[in-house]
């Protein structure tokens, strides 16, 4: 087995535990972005949160981060963070991770091409956010099901419903003889990238290429 293939193996089996943890019902209609009555959401406010969001948890750490910190350094009241996150958790991962919106690569023409677009969003994204920031969520969700199972419906089902693009496409083009479930892809892709940044510490330099190679293989297994 070769050591991209060994990394696979052993990461798809702590992603397993990890989505289980994660798991709600999935529908595939696109989640859309909770707005509350009233007046439109202000662009420019939404970027002081995720600014001011980033350079607390550089200050401070993930643990020691609070709503209340956030809200004074982006000169904003609790209450307009709270219109757009229930919770910090939400706040932290929309500012350090991806926000509501998850729009899905361009059709590039080919399964194994859209895959390693959606692969190289995942690593850009991993590899920007700091360990203890994952770490932290990772923790928290874990230990509060209600939280996670909000977490998942909030960001991973975006994520989910770009990997239902990605694999509708396929089948039209008649690249899957069978479509697959959402869900094992979605952690397939992301599971590998994961443990290669957080659990071995691999070089980040290093990402890109081997986010490539997750493509390839998962693109592969799907079209056997």
């Amino acid at each position: 087995m070769r050591p991209a293939q060994a990394i696979m193996a052993c990461s798809l089996m702590i992603t397993e535990l990890l989505v289980s943890e994660l798991t709600v019902p999935y529908h595939r209609e696109m989640p859309k972005p909770k707005q509350a009555a009233g007046r439109p959401r202000d662009g420019q406010i939404d970027h002081a949160i995720a600014r001011a969001t980033r350079e607390v948890l550089a200050e401070r750490g993930y643990a020691k981060l609070t709503v209340d910190a956030v809200a004074a350094r982006a000169g904003v009241g609790k209450a307009a963070i709270y219109r757009r996150f229930a919770t910090k958790q939400e706040m932290i991962f929309a500012a350090t991770v991806h926000d509501m919106e998850e729009p899905p690569p361009p059709d590039s023409g080919s399964l194994r091409g859209d895959l390693a677009a959606v692969c190289a969003t995942i690593a850009d994204q991993l590899g920007t956010a700091a360990p203890d920031v994952l770490h932290g969520l990772l923790a928290d969700l874990h230990g509060d099901s209600a939280l996670g199972a909000r977490f998942t419906g909030t960001f991973i089902e975006r994520e989910r419903f770009v990997i239902d693009t990605v694999l509708d496409r396929a089948l039209a083009r008649g690249d899957l003889a069978r479509r697959p479930d959402t869900a094992e892809v979605h952690a397939q892709l992301i599971g590998p990238i994961f443990f290669w940044l957080m659990i071995l510490g691999g070089d980040r330099d290093q990402v890109p290429a081997f986010s490539r190679t997750v493509a390839d293989t998962v693109a592969a297994s799907l079209a056997a």
